[in-house]
């Protein structure tokens, strides 16, 4: 119970940290002395909350154009409109902007003008679901912490787009039509700060080249992957959780070590054609390998080994605690070797 009480504080510990320093600078309030009469002016197309003046709401109006935002606003929402272009005048005096909603409109990479975006020199969120996007925006305010392009069009990652975005900590671009050759060596160079990296349900057939190393959690899920290159987790060392779910990965395609990696904690490898359980390293929590073609558990090979500088810290050994076999060709019970090796399952799915 201890155990899995200290996994879930981690997991929130580092879902947060991507959440918490980003939210606590949004909201920092201004004092209303500083602002004048006419910073309360509100756009007739919109709502501005008295108890909220900082921020503006036009959502769900049927909006073709952005309104002229005040110099107050901090939190713009403007989606399900029918918005097409993002043009820089609207947001001329609005130099104050923290976040900005424009999911489910029909914004395409040719109505953004070219300085709309970058001219906003505070802005941490900018969440641009749900449009036409055939191409990541660029440039973008390098103040940006938070990109959110899901189920969009992007096909293209342009040269340079991210070179800037050192404070980014969370990329969301699953749900795009990412194929491997969007991506250069040099795509992700500038993140330095990236945390959270989502690309699941694109065409990739090959892991992502050169992500960066602070990246913690990884999600490729609904991809065509079908290998891992050798070596590769030694470019992103802080990996926590793997989603790697409903792809193409065979034995073959693993890395001779399997994911025998340190700061792996969450491995998830469902609807795969594994036909073997991949080598893992102590320090996993939660395994995911339903739906593979498993036949059988060798424990001799799959129980971790435990390195001497381990000892203090594993006394009771490997610290897996969820396993999910259903959907394979195993049939229980599971061996009691493997119950030995793993002595802190409390869960496990056949």
């Amino acid at each position: 119970m201890a155990t899995t009480i200290c996994f879930l504080i981690g997991v929130l510990f580092i879902t947060d940290t991507v959440w918490t320093q980003s939210m606590r600078q949004a909201y920092e309030v201004q004092e209303l002395e500083d602002w004048t009469v006419d910073d309360f002016d509100c756009p007739m197309e919109c709502f501005c909350p008295p108890s909220f003046p900082t921020a503006l709401y036009c959502e769900n109006r049927g909006l073709k154009e952005i309104p002229a935002i005040p110099s107050r606003i901090r939190y713009l929402y403007l989606e399900n409109n029918l918005i097409e272009t993002i043009p820089e005048k609207p947001f001329e005096n609005a130099t104050q902007l923290r976040w900005i909603n424009l999911n489910k409109n029909k914004i395409t990479n040719y109505g953004i003008e070219k300085g709309a975006l970058s001219q906003l020199k505070k802005l941490l969120f900018l969440f641009l679901e749900d449009n036409e996007l055939e191409e990541v925006p660029s440039p973008l305010p390098r103040s940006l912490e938070q990109l959110q392009l899901a189920r969009n069009k992007v096909s293209r990652i342009p040269q340079g787009t991210f070179n800037n975005l050192e404070n980014l900590t969370l990329l969301d671009l699953q749900h795009n039509k990412l194929f491997d050759n969007a991506f250069q060596r040099d795509t992700f160079k500038g993140l330095k700060n990236l945390m959270q990296l989502n690309m699941a349900k694109n065409a990739l057939k090959n892991m992502p080249p050169r992500l960066p190393a602070n990246t913690m959690q990884l999600f490729l899920d609904n991809n065509s992957i079908e290998g891992i290159p050798e070596n590769y987790f030694n470019v992103i060392p802080k990996v926590a959780f793997l989603r790697l779910n409903h792809n193409k990965l065979s034995d073959a395609g693993l890395p001779s070590s399997g994911f025998d990696v340190t700061s792996i904690l969450d491995l998830q490898l469902s609807y795969n054609r594994l036909t073997k359980f991949p080598r893992i390293n102590a320090h996993l929590q939660h395994l995911h390998l339903d739906h593979n073609k498993i036949k059988s558990v060798n424990v001799s090979v799959i129980c971790p080994t435990i390195l001497r500088a381990d000892q203090d810290a594993f006394i009771y050994g490997p610290q897996l605690s969820y396993l999910r076999l259903d959907g394979n060709e195993i049939k229980s019970p599971i061996p009691m070797d493997f119950m030995a090796c793993f002595k802190l399952l409390q869960a496990v799915i056949i």
